[in-house]
């Protein structure tokens, strides 16, 4: 069981690699404030279907980091980002099995003023519906806020227990559907739109490698 209870998550998007990512994880986790590493592959590149505002990239290392983790270099063709965890927790189930993928969620307010209307919309609508529904293969649904309350400003963290991440999240919208009504109803667009929301990227990737806590 992975589901994420670290005080921060730190990111690294990785568009071009110059050695196994898996060398990088030995390399960060070792750094004071580190406790484990997940890093996976993009499951669908070149993603078209939603709008996308960061450039695509290959890998996703995910860090749980504590209170005394500060940011560390990244190598080039890498991009780091540093999220804490909201006040309000995460939905979903437990299944006690290994997270074997991610739906990574980053999204901004159009405005300063609208931070807080996209965080109740995020946690109260969109996310409540889709934790409602119970999707096989979701497991927790994890909220987190920049650090430093920059772009991208959430990260929504969908963990996942199946062996095709892609084809779980196509199988979400379906379910929210028959829960809410078809594109058009008034129940399904306050779902799917908010006035605040902008989307930068939204992409599923598989695990290639994890370290966990017990193993350091």
């Amino acid at each position: 069981m992975e589901d994420r209870t670290a005080p921060g998550l730190w990111l690294e998007l990785v568009s071009s690699e110059h050695k196994s990512y898996a060398d990088r994880a030995d390399e960060l986790i070792s750094f004071p404030g580190i406790s484990s590493a997940w890093w996976g592959s993009n499951a669908n590149p070149g993603r078209d279907d939603l709008p996308r505002k960061i450039p695509e990239f290959s890998t996703l290392g995910i860090f749980e980091v504590g209170d005394t983790f500060s940011a560390p270099e990244v190598p080039v063709g890498t991009t780091g980002l540093y999220f804490r965890r909201t006040p309000r927790p995460g939905q979903g189930v437990l299944t006690g099995a290994p997270t074997t993928g991610v739906l990574l969620v980053l999204i901004s307010p159009r405005t300063a003023a609208g931070a807080v209307p996209l965080r109740d919309w995020a946690d109260f609508v969109h996310i409540r519906h889709i934790a409602e529904v119970a999707v096989p293969g979701y497991c927790m649904i994890t909220p987190y806020e920049s650090s430093d309350g920059g772009d991208p400003r959430f990260l929504h963290l969908y963990e996942m227990d199946s062996a095709d991440p892609e084809a779980t999240f196509a199988s979400m919208r379906p379910l929210v559907e028959k829960r809410l009504g078809k594109p058009g109803s008034a129940a399904f667009d306050a779902w799917a739109w908010h006035e605040e929301l902008r989307i930068l990227y939204v992409n599923t990737f598989g695990r290639a490698g994890v370290i966990p806590p017990a193993v350091r």
